[in-house]
């Protein structure tokens, strides 16, 4: 027996013409209503298909980005990098494996940069008029920091694999010297004048002073942090060097070697990175653990402002005649600011490339560079331009 409700009860079997006419026009309205709703719904997620996907600056863009990165090694040539005023010319590829680079030192007067492969223990050296590798130096362990010295045709390279600094001779690209330089050196500057090599020991909490001439170990200097970058300032002849944990500047005299000034760095958490503009006596300090970056007048001996960047800065590089800074993150995000008197102005902040936490800058042609580990399964050499410049 089927129920008085059913569809196909026996009075419902008899109805009318009339009826099921009634019938039709009592749902027809109903249906029609619900279609349109779910028309319109369909149609604007049709037309924002990414919408939650992908918001410009979000986490998932970035890996969607990184991952893109990874597809093809030509990806980005000749094209823009979003908000960032450069132009990518091309990316070479390097030698050595899809592993970690690091520091790069860039010998402009005579066309080499050099590109610390950390991760495949060694050092590229790149040609950059002919923009193909000139050759490797192997056998560097854990290879951090890098300079050139051209005046005294040396390569310092800093290897924590060893805990050693190693000397090579630029013309033949030869390790000529190892120096122990403490329990993990890394960021390394050298002092014209005193002729001496300054290398950070980060667990060691001190800079190792080097002699350029010997190659032997001067002597030691506290720093009661972590040493993070040390860099040279050619009009005062003094190194400064950032101090992990004490978030502070310390600056070094290299006829004593002391210490003969420590200065706070205050909203700067994780001070890591350093470069130097000497000409207008200004010190930029990356600070990794909060995404900023501090600005230090070297006269007055204070910072002067505090800027936002992309997360975890790493490396920072600064185009002298463009008065242009580059700061590079391992979040892969590039910031770029211009000096203006004192200070600076942020002119682009976005996503680059996956790792791309080192950038170096050719003082002569401009031209900017960036190691990345891993672009269609090999390591490459990014390069790029300012766009906003007539060059």
């Amino acid at each position: 027996m089927r129920s008085s409700g059913g569809f196909k009860s026996e009075r419902n079997r008899h109805w009318s013409g009339r009826n099921y006419a009634k019938w039709l026009a009592s749902i027809a309205a109903p249906i029609l209503f619900l279609t349109g709703i779910l028309f319109v719904s369909c149609s604007q997620q049709a037309g924002q298909p990414n919408a939650e996907k992908q918001q410009p600056g979000s986490a998932d863009s970035r890996a969607a980005s990184s991952n893109n990165d990874e597809v093809g090694s030509n990806s980005a040539t000749g094209g823009s990098s979003g908000n960032l005023p450069l132009r990518t010319l091309t990316d070479i590829p390097l030698t050595g494996g899809t592993t970690r680079l690091d520091y790069q030192s860039l010998d402009s007067d005579n066309g080499r940069l050099y590109i610390a492969h950390l991760g495949s223990d060694l050092m590229t050296v790149f040609d950059v008029s002919k923009q193909t590798v000139a050759g490797d130096v192997k056998d560097l362990k854990r290879v951090h920091g890098v300079l050139a010295v051209p005046e005294l045709h040396r390569v310092y390279a800093s290897a924590t694999g060893t805990n050693e600094l190693g000397v090579v001779d630029d013309r033949t690209l030869q390790i000529v010297a190892r120096v122990p330089a403490g329990e993990y050196p890394d960021g390394v500057a050298y002092a014209s004048k005193a002729n001496k090599i300054y290398v950070s020991d980060l667990h060691g909490k001190t800079d190792t002073v080097i002699d350029a001439k010997t190659n032997q170990v001067v002597t030691t200097i506290a720093l009661g942090g972590g040493a993070g970058n040390t860099q040279y300032d050619s009009v005062s002849e003094h190194i400064f060097v950032t101090v992990h944990g004490q978030n502070e500047l310390a600056e070094i005299d290299p006829n004593r070697d002391q210490v003969i000034g420590r200065y706070p760095l205050p909203g700067c958490s994780g001070s890591h990175g350093l470069n130097i503009d000497s000409e207008h006596h200004l010190a930029f300090v990356a600070c990794e653990e909060n995404a900023k970056l501090a600005v230090f007048d070297l006269d007055a001996k204070k910072m002067t402002a505090i800027h936002s960047v992309g997360a975890d800065p790493d490396v920072l590089a600064f185009d002298k005649a463009f008065g242009r800074l580059y700061v590079s993150a391992e979040s892969g995000i590039i910031s770029i600011f211009d000096e203006r008197g004192k200070g600076l102005v942020k002119i682009g902040e976005g996503f680059f490339a996956a790792n791309a936490h080192s950038v170096a800058v050719d003082q002569r042609t401009h031209r900017v560079y960036f190691p990345l580990q891993n672009v269609g399964g090999k390591p490459v050499l990014r390069i790029a331009l300012p766009s906003d410049k007539q060059l």
